[in-house]
């Protein structure tokens, strides 16, 4: 699955992205490694020790996707891994902020970004690992596109979205080679809370203490790898209350709603730094 194949991660150059380019080269596989930073890219295949193309790009230059694609396929065969084995839709942006407050950019920057780019990139590889007749892809999602997390209406949309695709990618794909996880990841010890956008799509510049005492990214990483190899095709990626409101939303939603009300009734927006003065 992972000796001697090729996998692509976007939002590679740090967090759960380089995590995976580290445990993915540990496990053998050749990378494509895509974010915005090339220098960034470069020190991340230089930590994984694995033969890498550091391919970046602007994921909403939707235009250029499938160039990138074609570029990437390409070097996959020179490579003699028989083309891309595994694709990781992980790039991404988050929010914080409270939907009354929240300019329509927010919305538009947030769906472009964690929605739309996976998509358009998904698109432009699908009907190669179709032809194949093999493939992995991963959709990086979060407990958040399971359940409306207040602050992250937009986050939350995209997120949702991302599961909905995917989901509907692995059922019509799955007679013919595909597969598809979706991983629905909960704090996880990244830069994530500090480069969400705030009401006026700008960085908010601080992170959160769930966030900063989250699961390293190099155990997110090797969870991932393994419902790789069982062939899962969702995972909850969370512990502890975050792992708890997940089941809830499928089995007790009316209690999440109110839970979730009473966060923000308590001060939740507040307490993040999210609510106007």
């Amino acid at each position: 699955m992972f000796e001697g194949k090729i996998w692509w991660i976007t939002g590679a150059s740090s967090g759960i992205g380089a995590a995976l380019a580290a445990a993915l080269g540990k496990a053998g596989a050749r990378l494509i490694l895509s974010g915005r930073n090339r220098a960034a890219l470069n020190e991340v295949a230089k930590e994984a020790g694995s033969v890498s193309l550091a391919l970046p790009f602007e994921a909403t230059d939707f235009d250029r996707i499938p160039a990138i694609a074609d570029q990437a396929w390409n070097w996959a065969i020179e490579q003699g891994g028989g083309g891309i084995a595994g694709l990781v839709n992980n790039a991404g942006i988050s929010q914080r902020s409270l939907a009354v407050d929240t300019k329509f950019a927010v919305y538009q920057k947030i769906i472009d970004v964690d929605l739309l780019a996976p998509i358009a990139l998904t698109q432009s590889i699908l009907p190669r690992m179709v032809a194949a007749g093999t493939g992995h892809i991963v959709g990086i999602s979060s407990v958040a596109g399971i359940v409306g997390s207040p602050l992250r209406s937009a986050y939350s949309a995209a997120k949702h979205g991302l599961i909905g695709y995917h989901d509907s990618v692995r059922a019509e794909t799955a007679h013919l080679g595909i597969k598809v996880l979706v991983v629905a990841p909960g704090s996880v010890a990244t830069a994530v809370s500090k480069n969400a956008l705030d009401a006026n799509a700008k960085p908010r510049g601080f992170s959160d203490a769930a966030i900063d005492s989250g699961m390293a990214p190099s155990a997110a990483a090797d969870r991932i790898l393994d419902a790789l190899r069982a062939g899962t095709r969702e995972l909850i990626l969370a512990e502890g209350m975050e792992a708890a409101i997940a089941h809830l939303r499928r089995t007790d939603p009316d209690q999440l709603f109110d839970r979730m009300a009473e966060m923000i009734a308590r001060g939740y927006a507040r307490q993040l730094g999210a609510e106007k003065q």
